[in-house]
């Protein structure tokens, strides 16, 4: 028989702290309260310790981790707010509906910073394609995001979807959005004083959602589909109306600080900002408007109805909210109002239903030190030795990588969603990162020259043969796809995928890709400025563990000085190729697509990352773009050299001759993701210049080949050719492997 607090997510000696807290056994409301804001999704009880290893200071940055969403400075007007979130276990019970409120959360977590949502990413994780429950998920999940962004009208510019047999029953869905807003009109969730009121807007208050924080917190077993009612329902519609009614008010200065309704609902959102603002709380559930009947104080106060906020606001200035609330035709409500005892309250119809300290449902929350203990896979893993791989077709080969979902097209995915609305896409989805112009709805005479690029990466294959090295990288490739825009990589964003962190080996990955990424990013000068954990991906089915690939999600966002000074990765004109970072060190085939594609291998060690090196890289491109020098930049990743040079091909008109002189075998040199390298375009009459300037910086260049008008791609390795074919014949394969496949 299932205990009372089990039904809570809460472990018996968890309990006990509580009665020994409280010194009194909780009421069936104040346990729900505490189940919610104790678990794994509200607390991050298992990795709050790993967390403190990240840099989280610059000096543009102005909001750290600790609030909705991180925020950095662009210049003396304009500071963007961003942020990245997690709905994977509400994607694989109800994938439309898990992704769109995904997508609806993370859009009202920007929001509530005062910024106006402009942009839109997504990571996405599935199974293999072979399997009939994983393309359904991938369409569901796929129209649950176009659905809600297309609606509300934030663009989704760009993102990344990969596929592995270790994400068959626990997809990974993360959401980011981007936002503008004026320089040093940042809102927190906060009060500022004893007795300001409390004002709900938006949508009204149902059952879906109860327990949501909860279900977020465990592993699957066999019955994740009675989970069901757990998954909210979003409303685009509803969503867009509160943008704009929130951004109204912030306008005219009415609030004093915001907190959307999210994990926990009215529960997590009051009684964290209470925690903030270092007061207490009160709530008047009777007065939350609903769309049920008979809707119970526990369920009021955990329901995670979606399109809802709670606004501060000072009493003379309620009766503004409501002319804006009934203006976009919004339910609202004084729900509460601030106290100064430090203590959370529900009154329901009158009567005291819950009373806590909020320090015991904020601050109390267990922290647990995990055992850690290396996985013992990695010894047989590791024992790889490249050169003894087969001989392969260079062609053969070709044509297995482009057909990889992994590397194929996503146009499929991506011409689903709407990336264009708001008319600020410089860069399409597709290449290495996005492009947006920062231009104001609101006050268009401070429209700024700048221009913001975002990259999403997250190889958790790396990270699984390596978890430390497999960090760096993942941190250094996103830097990198921004750098290869033109911008500078100023801050990232992160949300860690990782299995059941009570099993020991699992902890110890996310210990390790933490303390990889920290390293990266202090050395790059990106500080991780917010970030989302979601932990116990992990299915028990039939007495088989299964948990996902520890896979850390990084989105960097960097600046462009000059919005008409970029590149993207598509040939320009004629000129020459040439490849330039760090060349020296000998091609790695270790974990990449072609190992595990072409010969059936997840093995080896992952390519260490020089972090001197690959600084200098992300400086020098920012240089070279910003000086005319280079008419393209595309950085090398999945699938390798050849794969770099004919997406440029895809994306362009010409063709290419590749001369390639190396001591290196040929499939290891044209396949390995090795990192620290960018393939540049470059006129004939700037090629010394070129050159020149990246020798100065210490870093190598090498000649592959040319742009040449004819579309067809030539390929010689040391004097031999090896194939000649047409590029739209390729391109053909390329861009319908993965619509067929699904």
């Amino acid at each position: 028989m299932e205990k009372l607090w089990e039904a809570h997510g809460l472990s018996e000696e968890e309990y006990k702290k509580i009665v020994s807290f409280l010194g009194r056994e909780p009421n069936n409301v104040e346990l729900g309260v505490l189940g919610a804001l104790w678990s794994e999704h509200c607390s991050y009880k298992s990795s709050r310790a790993v967390l403190k290893k990240f840099p989280t200071q610059a000096e543009w940055v102005v909001q750290g981790p600790g609030e909705n969403a991180g925020v950095i400075r662009v210049d003396d007007d304009v500071w963007v707010a961003f942020k990245i979130e997690s709905h994977n276990h509400p994607s694989f019970i109800e994938p439309f509906n898990g992704a769109a409120t995904g997508v609806g959360g993370i859009i009202r977590d920007v929001l509530s910073m005062g910024a106006r949502p402009i942009a839109l990413a997504d990571s996405l994780r599935f199974g293999e394609l072979t399997d009939q429950r994983t393309k359904f998920l991938v369409k569901g999940v796929v129209k649950g995001i176009s659905s809600y962004g297309n609606s509300i009208g934030v663009p989704t510019v760009g993102g990344e979807t990969f596929f592995e047999g270790s994400y068959r029953t626990n997809p990974l869905v993360n959401a980011f959005c981007l936002g503008i807003l004026p320089a040093n009109r940042m809102y927190r969730a906060r009060a500022t004083k004893v007795g300001q009121l409390l004002f709900l807007i938006g949508s009204s208050t149902g059952r879906d959602g109860i327990h949501g924080a909860v279900m977020a917190s465990g592993e699957f077993g066999e019955d994740a589909q009675e989970k069901r009612p757990n998954v909210q329902v979003g409303d685009p519609y509803f969503g867009k109306k509160l943008i704009e009614a929130v951004l109204e008010a912030v306008e005219r200065g009415i609030p004093v600080g915001m907190q959307d309704l999210g994990a926990a609902g009215l529960a997590g959102s009051a009684s964290e900002l209470a925690s903030k603002s270092d007061m207490g709380v009160e709530l008047y559930l009777d007065k939350v408007p609903l769309r049920e009947e008979g809707m119970n104080p526990y369920e009021i106060l955990l329901s995670e109805s979606q399109e809802r906020m709670l606004l501060v606001v000072e009493e003379e200035n309620v009766k503004y909210l409501e002319e804006i609330a009934e203006k976009y035709h919004l339910n609202y409500a004084v729900v509460g109002r601030t106290t100064d005892d430090k203590r959370f309250r529900a009154f329901f119809n009158g009567e005291l239903v819950a009373e806590l300290p909020v320090n015991l449902i904020v601050d109390e929350a267990p922290v647990y030190s995990r055992p850690v203990k290396e996985p013992s896979y990695l010894k047989e893993l590791r024992d790889f030795d490249q050169e003894l791989l087969p001989e392969v077709d260079i062609k053969e080969a070709l044509i297995k990588l482009l057909s990889s979902p992994n590397v194929c097209s996503k146009a499929w995915i991506y011409t689903q969603y709407d990336y264009q609305v708001g008319t600020n896409t410089v860069i399409k989805p597709g290449g290495d990162a996005a492009l947006l112009r920062l231009k104001w709805v609101e006050k268009p005479e401070l429209h700024s020259k700048k221009g913001i690029a975002i990259s999403s990466e997250g190889n958790g294959r790396f990270v699984f043969l390596n978890p430390y090295e497999g960090g760096k990288y993942i941190v250094a490739e996103a830097c990198r796809n921004v750098a290869c825009t033109g911008a500078v990589p100023l801050a990232i964003t992160d949300c860690l995928n990782f299995g059941n962190p009570e099993r020991p080996e699992i902890m110890w990955q996310l210990l390790k890709a933490v303390e990889g990424m920290s390293e990266a990013c202090r050395e790059l000068n990106v500080p991780v400025i917010s970030g989302n954990v979601s932990l116990y991906n992990e299915t028990v089915e039939k007495n088989e563990v299964r948990n996902v690939y520890p896979t850390p999600v990084v989105v960097c966002v960097g600046v462009l000085e000059d919005i008409e000074r970029f590149v993207d990765i598509a040939y320009q004109a004629p000129g020459e190729l040439i490849l330039i970072g760090d060349l020296k060190r000998p091609s790695q085939i270790d974990g990449s697509e072609y190992l595990k594609v072409v010969h059936g291998l997840v093995k080896g060690d992952v390519p260490k990352v020089d972090l001197g090196k690959e600084r200098t890289l992300i400086e020098t491109l920012s240089f070279l773009i910003k000086n005319d020098i280079v008419k393209s930049a595309h950085d090398i990743s999945s699938g390798g050299l050849l794969v770099n040079v004919l997406e440029s091909l895809f994306t362009s008109k010409f063709g290419a001759e590749i001369e390639l002189y190396s001591d290196e075998r040929a499939d290891i040199f044209l396949f390995a993701e090795m990192p620290t390298r960018v393939v540049v375009s470059v006129e004939q009459s700037k090629s010394d210049q070129l050159k020149d300037l990246i020798e100065e910086r210490g870093l190598d260049w090498m000649y592959i080949g040319r742009i040449i008008p004819e579309r067809v791609i030539r390929l010689s390795y040391n004097g031999e050719l090896v194939f000649e074919e047409d590029v739209e014949t390729l391109k053909e394969v390329w861009e319908r492997s993965l619509e067929e496949a699904l």
